[in-house]
């Protein structure tokens, strides 16, 4: 599990969402990532799911414990479609075997991601059943106490495999036109839409492009945020890329963050900025120019689990310390 974090004063406040628990501001969000809704929808054998009693029974003490520190904490439903069953990071082999727990992974179409397995081409049927595994995940995420749904189609998983012209290629209902590559998406959302209690938020990431040519692009994501916005989607988390491995991607800070208003400007809807952005005024200046409506940070919290700390104290905003590390605030 990695982690995202969000302040008030430093990502704007959340009444403009569902009511709620996001009405008080000022709260912090963790994000529990990439939690497979099925066992083959995990991305490496070590990733968590969501789909059995036992795995909804884990994650209550860690919501629980969340809130008793004064944090909101949401989870991100994910397949991982033909970048699935994976070794775990550091080994010297990429493809799990069936003796480590591999298994056979699906996509849209049966065409393998650079280095990974061939995917079983997932039939209407398939693709059925995984909608209501989505489904029965996002209840599970409800009755264990969570405050956030965050659906997963980007960085080149399953819902975003469907999403390309570069990874779908098939010619039925999911795929061909953009009203049928964005279908299997549209479904889910609007099956955990109509699921999950009308007070709580649903997000969804997405890729904003591919960085290819022919590949998904803002256009196509634009369009496809106005749909969710219908459907109630509250929020788009926009990131990019990962369809292709050897994409030209113009990493520097905040590159995303043009995305973001762009979907935000043509929609209306909320969008959340991601990606290279590791200072809290940086940060703090993408909400105050309404470029994005909250900003998510993932590695540099891994770098400093405190940043939102740090970040508070340099934007002179309050914020709650620990009862741990209080003797360390700078008064």
């Amino acid at each position: 599990m990695c982690q995202y974090s969000a302040v008030d004063g430093v990502v704007g406040t959340w009444h403009q969402v569902h009511l709620g628990a996001f009405a008080t501001g000022g709260s912090a969000l963790v994000m529990v990532e990439a939690t497979g809704v099925n066992s083959v929808g995990r991305i490496s054998i070590g990733c968590p799911g969501l789909w059995n009693d036992e795995q909804e029974a884990a994650f209550v003490p860690i919501v629980k414990f969340a809130h008793s520190q004064g944090t909101l904490i949401g989870i991100q439903l994910a397949h991982a479609g033909r970048k699935a069953s994976t070794t775990l990071p550091g080994s010297d082999h990429a493809i799990a075997t069936p003796a480590e727990g591999g298994w056979q992974s699906v996509a849209p179409s049966p065409i393998a991601f650079h280095g990974l397995q061939h995917p079983h081409e997932l039939s209407v049927e398939e693709i059925k059943q995984t909608t209501s595994d989505f489904v029965a995940a996002a209840t599970r995420a409800v009755r264990a106490g969570f405050d956030v749904v965050e659906i997963h189609a980007a960085h080149g998983y399953l819902l975003h495999q469907f999403l390309s012209p570069i990874s779908n290629h098939r010619t039925d209902e999911y795929g061909g036109s953009l009203a049928n590559r964005t279908r299997f998406l549209r479904e889910v959302s609007t099956a955990i839409r109509g699921e999950i209690p009308d007070t709580m938020p649903l997000f969804v990431r997405i890729s904003a492009t591919d960085w290819s040519e022919g590949g998904w692009d803002l256009e196509q994501s634009i369009a496809l945020a106005q749909e969710l916005k219908l459907i109630g989607v509250d929020l788009i988390d926009v990131s990019t890329g990962g369809t292709l491995h050897d994409a030209k991607i113009p990493v520097a800070p905040g590159f995303q963050v043009p995305f973001a208003r762009a979907i935000k400007e043509a929609t209306g809807i909320l969008t959340a900025a991601v990606g290279m952005i590791t200072e809290a005024e940086q940060a703090n200046s993408i909400v105050e120019s309404d470029s994005a409506d909250l900003v998510m940070l993932a590695r540099e919290m891994l770098r400093n689990p405190r940043w939102t700390l740090d970040a508070a104290t340099k934007l002179a905003a309050s914020a709650e310390w620990p009862i741990q590390l209080i003797r360390g605030k700078k008064s």
